[in-house]
């Protein structure tokens, strides 16, 4: 077993490991696993020293929570740490209701999400999560997908964040104060949100997912030190940043789940070859990059198999040498304000 650095979370007694396990591959929308497979990459992960798991209702509809409930309940509770996520409801489609229109396929058959971020769905979701997961505590409940990347509307971000923060916050907090959860925070996809978030409560951790990577490091402009000052851990959602740093770099490959632009194929390709140089791979390089800031705790790739889970331990173990950060910098591949070894 590898034995994996752990780091606290904000000011909470939780610590997790530097590598976790992310959840949304094992709901099914974008490749489809059977129950046995998910069992079993996260059984690889627990065997391989992984002890931080994160998951939500919205993957696969409540297949991600299931699967994710069946390969850990088994386990000693107190070993790891699990965090799933708010924000939207499940309920059984009833006979001739119309699908919404963002309804993503092979999520588990019959049911529909409606977000619901008031007082008491919040309180419902943590409840419904509990039963799908077959587990009785909940480690960190994170308030998932308000954003503009997610919502694609103003005006109803806004009223979404202020639902949240006067009723949905208000839960978790209670919660937390309560000892029921240990930590509360925010998975999205931006920073600057995020940064809003944190500025508007009492937040121990925000999950981002994709914005800072390898191929881009605009949180270092305002969201990370404001994390740094508040004592707000970041846990990194998606450092591949959805496929094109995982290697191996050809047009065609994925950046936010959908093809890259030439640009970003052009800049990976660069950042690869450099890695080439010192014989690093570019996911090692991915996968490390983002601990050096002092803000993170945590980096949590999803996995399709065993097999990359494994991986994913082997690039967190890699040795890299300093001079490959320092090439990276000369050659502005990234932003020379990263904090990196050199």
């Amino acid at each position: 077993m590898t034995t994996l650095k752990r780091r606290k979370v904000g000011r909470t007694k939780l610590e997790v490991t530097e590598l976790g396990l992310g959840g949304a591959p094992l709901g099914g929308f974008r490749a489809t696993i059977p129950d046995s497979e998910g069992a079993a990459l996260v059984d690889a992960g627990y065997a391989d020293g992984i002890r931080y798991f994160d998951t939500s209702p919205f993957y696969g509809y409540g297949r991600s929570e299931l699967r994710m409930g069946a390969a850990l309940r088994d386990k000693p509770r107190d070993s790891y740490v699990l965090s799933t996520k708010v924000g939207r409801i499940l309920h059984v489609r009833k006979r001739g209701e119309a699908l919404p229109k963002d309804f993503r396929e092979n999520g588990l058959p019959g049911f529909v999400p409606q977000f619901d971020y008031t007082y008491d769905g919040v309180m419902r979701s943590l409840e419904h999560s509990h039963l799908r997961l077959g587990i009785d505590r909940i480690d960190i409940a994170l308030i998932h997908d308000v954003d503009f990347w997610t919502i694609k509307d103003r005006a109803i971000l806004d009223e979404r964040f202020k639902t949240v923060m006067d009723g949905g916050f208000r839960a978790l907090d209670e919660l937390r104060k309560a000892g029921v959860i240990s930590a509360i925070g925010v998975g999205i996809n931006e920073s600057d949100t995020s940064t809003r978030f944190i500025k508007a409560g009492d937040f121990d951790c925000m999950l981002l997912a994709g914005r800072y990577t390898l191929l881009e490091q605009g949180a270092l402009k305002e969201f990370l030190p404001e994390c740094v000052k508040r004592s707000v851990s970041v846990i990194l959602g998606g450092p591949y940043n959805s496929g094109i740093l995982t290697g191996n770099v050809k047009p065609g490959a994925t950046h936010d789940y959908a093809a890259a632009p030439a640009a970003l194929i052009e800049k990976a390709q660069k950042i690869e070859a450099v890695c080439q140089r010192h014989g690093v791979a570019l996911g090692a390089a991915a996968m490390q990059f983002a601990l050096f800031h002092p803000a993170f705790c945590s980096v949590i790739p999803g996995a399709l198999s065993t097999a990359e889970v494994q991986q994913n331990v082997a690039h967190m173990s890699a040795k890299i040498p300093v001079e490959l950060w320092s090439e990276l910098k000369r050659e502005k591949l990234i932003d020379p304000a990263s904090p990196t070894p050199n």
